[in-house]
């Protein structure tokens, strides 16, 4: 199987701007993110960006990156500008890494690009996780996904589904066994062949209420495979007080972090 990585990455930020280029023990995070991916088995692993300062750093690291437009609504159309610019054959499997992921392991991005690879009816492919806290079953910000008994997803959404409509009547402090709740992990593979269609499609009331771009799949009826695995991926970094908890973890260990 061939794939190839591309990293997203935007100096805009509304809860962290700049945050491609906080330092992470000497290297700009960008520059981190992509020497874990690079630890995958992907054929190459490129940064898309809008800005020259992070063009910039990745040269200087010696990453390849291309130049995208700023105007970009989600990842996903930055993705599809990658594939355009390249000229990438409609089978490649493209996995979207996220910028500020610079703990994920190389074996999430193997996978979900495997996935998507043994899974020739679907459009993408993605992965989630059980839910095990109440707290995060009614939290808005833990994206869950409805899977059906072929391993692909029925829904996103931010509300908590399945509702456990009788176990829930008297009381909604726990989880009632057996639920079949999970937790979305924002990792994506692709077929550049749908990333070209992407920017295509119109934008349904779905992804605007919900805020999650893989609905517009969804609606359109493209299929998206989905893999149960045990455990969340380590956490990445969203705001600054993220940041500062990794440099606190990972402080007087820096230079192995990422090993």
């Amino acid at each position: 199987m061939s794939y190839t990585v591309v990293i997203p990455a935007r100096f805009a930020s509304t809860r962290f701007p700049g945050k491609p280029l906080i330092d992470l023990f000497g290297k700009p995070m960008v520059v981190r993110v992509a020497e874990r991916a690079a630890l995958a088995s992907a054929d190459r692993v490129i940064v898309a960006t809008d800005d020259d300062r992070i063009a910039a750093a990745c040269a200087s690291a010696g990453i390849q990156h291309v130049m995208t437009r700023a105007d970009h609504a989600t990842g996903t159309d930055r993705l599809s500008e990658v594939v355009q610019q390249l000229q990438l054959a409609d089978e490649m499997i493209v996995v979207n890494v996220q910028g500020d992921e610079p703990l994920i392991p190389a074996t999430a991005i193997d996978q979900v690009a495997q996935l998507l690879d043994a899974h020739p009816e679907a459009a993408m492919a993605t992965l989630c996780h059980p839910i095990h806290d109440i707290a995060d079953a009614f939290n808005a910000n833990v994206v869950k996904c409805v899977i059906n008994e072929a391993s692909q997803a029925l829904y996103f959404s931010r509300a908590p589904i399945p509702y456990a409509r009788d176990a829930w009547a008297a009381t909604q402090t726990t989880l009632p066994p057996g639920l079949p709740m999970h937790r979305h992990i924002g990792l994506y593979a692709y077929r550049a062949s749908f990333l070209r269609i992407f920017p295509e499609l119109t934008v349904p009331a779905l992804e605007r209420f919900e805020a999650l771009e893989q609905l517009r799949a969804l609606a359109h009826g493209y299929r998206i495979a989905v893999a149960v695995v045990d455990e969340p991926l380590p956490p990445g970094i969203d705001t600054p007080e993220d940041y500062q908890r990794l440099i606190a973890r990972y402080s007087g260990s820096g230079a192995t972090f990422l090993m």
